[in-house]
């Protein structure tokens, strides 16, 4: 069985200014309130890490997707695997982050696809957390996206 959270924002700037922001993995904790640490290269077959914080404030948490898509200006998609005690298929969780043009602007839509023995008793608690979590993250990107300010050279 599996179980989908899917949410989207508007914003004001190219598909390819997106784009730019989306694969700088390194400056994601300069504006994804919750990522605090992010390494790796969008490339197909790749690892990306990222540090999140943990429901407890004690703690946090590492996540290593793996990069299954990018099509560049257009989708970027990964997917993570909770495969605890070597046992595959308990917890997958796949992201995908797709652009597309709408107005003058794009509209980006975040996507989470959990599948899994676990997936039943966990999506809710996943949803509870993970709702709140993208649509700052949508604000974040927006924020970050249409409050930078193009340098012109003087002439």
């Amino acid at each position: 069985m599996a179980y989908e959270l899917r949410t989207f924002v508007d914003i004001d700037a190219t598909p390819e200014r997106v784009w730019q922001v989306l694969i700088d993995v390194a400056a994601y904790p300069q504006w994804n309130p919750f990522v605090t640490s992010a390494e790796g290269t969008y490339a197909v077959g790749s690892r990306l890490s990222f540090i999140v914080p943990s429901p407890s404030a004690l703690s946090r948490v590492t996540v290593r997707p793996t990069v299954l898509e990018v099509t560049p200006y257009r989708r970027l998609r990964s997917r993570g695997r909770w495969d605890r005690f070597g046992i595959p298929g308990l917890f997958d969780a796949e992201h995908i982050l797709t652009i597309t043009p709408h107005g003058a602007g794009v509209r980006l839509w975040q996507e989470e696809r959990i599948r899994g023995l676990l997936a039943p008793l966990l999506t809710r608690s996943v949803n509870r957390l993970r709702l709140p979590a993208f649509n700052a993250m949508n604000a974040a990107l927006k924020d970050r996206i249409e409050g930078r300010q193009p340098t012109h050279p003087d002439l």
